[in-house]
């Protein structure tokens, strides 16, 4: 029997604990620890975690995830200089029956991402936008070689 996915681990659609494949929860849990960076970080174990791609220009990160199906009301996304945390649900619309469903593969209900950055962004200057479903967050990076001269003012009373 193959190894599962990465997908298949963080989606859930096969259980870790009773694996008959000859991998270990340990060794699933080490492999999902090997991504490129620490995507893998959810705020509620309920919470489904939400696929990201992560890349950066010369001044900015990027971050892109689906998000078809979810208002922009229900997307709550926090920055810090270092993580950016994306929360969020979809809303089922069940248009059958459970029992008149052949597959039933998309995620509904809650989900979150905390997602580690690989450098220090500018949190005043963050944009995100949705559209067709991809929302998409452009965060310049922090220019740490960017300096200024400070002037240096007297407050002696004047005579």
């Amino acid at each position: 029997m193959k190894k599962p996915s990465f997908l298949e681990r963080i989606t859930g659609s096969i259980k870790l604990e009773t694996q008959d494949d000859g991998f270990s929860d340990q060794q699933l849990e080490e492999d999902i620890h090997e991504s490129p960076a620490e995507w893998h970080d959810t705020e509620d174990p309920e919470d489904g975690e939400l696929p990201v791609d992560m890349y950066q220009t010369r001044d900015s990160i990027v971050i892109r995830a689906l998000v078809a199906g979810v208002s922009p009301d229900d997307l709550n996304i926090s920055i810090t200089r270092d993580m950016v945390t994306l929360k969020g649900i979809r809303e089922e619309v069940q248009e059958a029956p459970d029992e008149d469903y052949y597959h039933r593969e998309l995620f509904w209900g809650s989900f979150s991402r905390s997602i580690v950055l690989p450098e220090e962004i500018v949190i005043d200057e963050a944009e995100a936008r949705e559209k067709h479903g991809m929302l998409e967050i452009i965060l310049p990076k922090l220019d740490k070689g960017r300096s200024a001269r400070l002037s240096v003012k007297s407050h002696h009373p004047s005579k």
